[in-house]
């Protein structure tokens, strides 16, 4: 059957069956330029172009970052995974933004233009959670700020249309990714559109990207129009509004999950003082009573058998969700929902005359292929026109080993799992181990110690599902919460083996876990606690309970505190049997989605009890299109079937509020007793003004340039502190503590 075509000439919808064995990554017939062999370092000037014989580059990739070769850069990955495919690839790192002339240094590309804002989302990467402007850019030489622009991709592709207007255009990497359909934009305060519109790309990929990235550049190179691919998983598009292809079906979303009726035109005489309307009113502790989260997908939402390749669900209009919060919250929830490659079914959303069509989400790479996209011949070093300029991203993991991929965990703070899926990619011993032995030969400075084993997560090392067909089939947007699904694996025992093999390299001192450690899943292997704390803890282990409370611990999707205490107590006595003193930093968010004065408040008294001082702390920052973000922006919860008079989560948006919420984390730091008294004071809860023990903070302030005395009540804030907590930047950019 020929494949369907639209109006606006996008052809090519063919069945995408999540449960077809694909073709191996590095299956295809290499382009024709592979005769030109392998690049020392990718070019970045005509000049190397010139060195390798090349008169022009096929691919061109465009990043916000500096150009470090070396797996963990997003853009040194695909280049060499396109290199592998023969096709000769130019970077342009970092370039000046203001005028087109620098994205013509390497010429015309003859296949594509891949334009990417880098390792991290510019706007994450430029601004704090408070918008203030960050000075410093752990990707830039020296660490220099203002070498990005803000929404670097669309400057980016606006430059490079600019530069060579008729060269196909595909952006990717976690800017877009995220910002595939509508998103409300923190820094806006306003929902945008989905971002392949605004930067005017033929493609968008999101996820891993690299089955796509591949098929997409063969497939232009062969001669096929950018218009004309449409059935690549993991890619975003335009196409005119309402041309579906005939073969599809096409279900509106709000039949399979209806958030209510339209709210009804406002009332210019309704009574809008305090206490009207129909937010549930506080209780006694002050907290909104609401419901525990339903986390099944309704019946409604599990798709039909056998239709699924040719179903499309129409999500709201981008019109409607900026008028109405809960179809936003309703269009985030089957978003989330539609995230398993196992199952997920098309998307598409109408942007005025235009439709946003977003294909399933790529099936994961095997073993194998995971193996050799980070074994390609990377230098594993910065490329040599920064000279002696140091990196900090760079340094961070330049001694550090990627184990696997993904995370299961399902934070709804967390881009992660939005971005690499839930289903772990795992690379073979075999080629972790060579890994090891090429860092110790090959990268200067070397001292015998691996900075890092690890990935988003330090322990998901091979941890699946028991059963593929759960697995295909599931719709949960977390494998651990409320409690860690039966039909889960959490045998440690491979990840334990390897550690011991990693140690054994020789040459090899030691190896370091700094990525963030799931505690709830190590708690439940001793074994793991012990391997960890015997021989791979520097002093001092990552860990993210991230709250105390059940309220904000809902939203957020993360284990109670006594599932960390567990784990604690599992670390310690096997430090102290080690015959080591070592030392657990937790990290805690302030002003999360459902987290009231109340919950901040029993947070401090939690951190007080037990002796911890965090000298710096994490404000919420709603990122796109995180389910988190979501509540932030609407004030519903999408981890629950919407109503229009349902749950409300409580949200705290006013710079107050948050400032407030920042300095219940760091109630031992002078600075913040004035804020703190005033707010126990409001709060009924003047009884924790003094000095005394069980007390929050004390009653009097230290007279100015009392530094002697100042200390001193800073110590009778936090009496006896055994553990304190200290910041320490992650090894791996992009990531934190699970």
């Amino acid at each position: 059957m020929p494949a369907a075509a639209d109006s606006a000439g996008r052809a090519g919808f063919v069945p995408i069956s999540p449960h077809l064995v694909p073709p191996t990554l590095f299956a295809r017939r290499k382009h024709w330029a592979e005769r030109f062999g392998i690049a020392p370092v990718l070019p970045m000037s005509r000049a190397e172009m010139d060195a390798l014989g090349w008169d022009s580059c096929d691919v061109i990739l465009v990043t916000g970052d500096a150009y470090v070769d070396h797996p963990s850069f997003g853009m040194a990955l695909v280049g060499r995974l396109l290199e592998s495919q023969g096709f000769r690839v130019g970077i342009i790192a970092q370039p000046d933004w203001r005028s087109a002339e620098p994205f013509r240094v390497l010429g015309r590309p003859t296949v594509m233009w891949g334009v990417t804002a880098g390792n991290m989302d510019s706007m994450v990467n430029r601004y704090t959670a408070d918008r203030r402007l960050r000075h410093d850019d752990a990707y830039t030489p020296d660490g220099a700020g203002g070498q990005r622009p803000d929404r670097a991709v669309i400057v980016y592709a606006q430059r490079c249309r600019e530069a060579f207007p008729d060269v196909p255009l595909v952006v990717g990497g976690i800017e877009a990714s995220l910002r595939r359909i509508a998103h409300y934009d923190y820094w806006s305060d306003k929902v945008r559109r989905s971002i392949v519109l605004d930067a005017k790309a033929d493609l968008l990929v999101y996820g891993n990207g690299e089955r796509a990235i591949v098929e997409i550049a063969h497939r232009l190179a062969a001669g096929q129009a950018p218009e004309e691919i449409a059935d690549l998983r993991g890619t975003a598009f335009v196409r005119a509004s309402g041309t579906t292809p005939p073969d599809f079906t096409e279900i509106d979303s709000r039949e399979i999950d209806t958030p209510g009726p339209l709210a009804p035109p406002m009332d210019p005489y309704a009574d809008t003082t305090a206490g009207a309307g129909c937010a549930p009113e506080a209780g006694p502790s002050g907290t909104v009573p609401v419901p525990s989260p339903a986390l099944i997908a309704p019946a409604s939402l599990r798709p039909r058998k056998g239709d699924r390749a040719r179903t499309v669900i129409r999500l709201p209009d981008f019109e409607a969700v900026v008028a109405d919060p809960v179809l936003y919250a309703h269009a985030s929830r089957l978003l989330h929902v539609e995230s398993n490659p196992g199952n997920a079914r098309a998307l598409v959303q109408r942007h005025g005359d235009r439709d946003v069509w977003l294909n399933p989400p790529p099936l994961p790479l095997s073993t194998p292929e995971l193996d050799r996209l980070y074994e390609l011949p990377y230098t594993r070093r910065p490329h040599p026109r920064y000279g002696e300029a140091k990196i900090p991203a760079y340094d961070m993991i330049r001694f550090s080993i990627t184990i696997m991929r993904g995370c299961f965990g399902g934070c709804t703070f967390c881009s992660i799992t939005e971005h690499e899926g839930r289903v772990i990619q795992n690379r073979s011993e075999t080629s972790v181990l060579r890994e090891i032995a090429q860092v110790r030969d090959t990268v200067p400075g070397f001292t015998g110690v691996i900075s890092d084993i690890g990935g988003p997560t330090a322990n998901m090392y091979r941890l699946a599902c028991k059963s593929p067909a759960v697995e295909a089939a599931c719709r949960l947007p977390s494998c651990v919460y409320p409690q860690i699904c039966p039909n889960l694996g959490t045998d440690h025992a491979p990840l334990i083996e390897l550690y011991r093999r990693a140690r054994a390299v020789p040459g090899v001192k030691k190896v370091l876990v700094a990525s963030g450690v799931r505690y709830d899943l190590a708690a439940t292997s001793p074994a793991y606690v012990r391997e960890l704390a015997t021989h791979h803890v520097g002093g001092y282990l990552k860990i993210a309970p991230e709250h105390t409370e059940s309220g904000p611990l809902s939203k957020m999707l993360k284990p109670g505190i006594g599932t960390f205490e567990k784990f604690k107590r599992l670390f310690n006595e096997a430090s102290e049997k080690a015959g080591k003193k070592q030392y657990l930093i937790p990290y805690f968010i302030a002003s999360h989605p459902g987290t009231t004065d109340r919950d901040m408040l029993a947070l401090a008294q939690w951190l007080k009890r037990n002796r911890y001082r965090a000298d710096q702390v994490q404000t919420f920052l709603p990122s796109p299109m995180a389910t988190a973000t979501a509540m932030y922006h609407t004030g519903r919860n999408p981890l629950r079937k919407l109503r229009r008079d349902g749950e409300i989560v409580p949200v705290a948006k006013g710079a107050k509020t948050r400032r407030l919420h920042k300095a219940f984390l760091r109630y031992h730091d002078p600075a913040n007793w004035p804020l703190l008294r005033q707010a126990l004071r409001q709060m009924g809860r003047a009884d924790l003004i003094g000095n005394g023990p069980d007390q929050l903070v004390p009653l009097r302030q230290p007279a100015a340039g009392a530094g002697s005395d100042r200390a001193k009540l800073a110590g009778a804030a936090s009496r006896g502190s055994t553990f304190r907590t200290q910041h320490v930047r992650p090894t791996r950019p992009a990531t934190r503590p699970r």
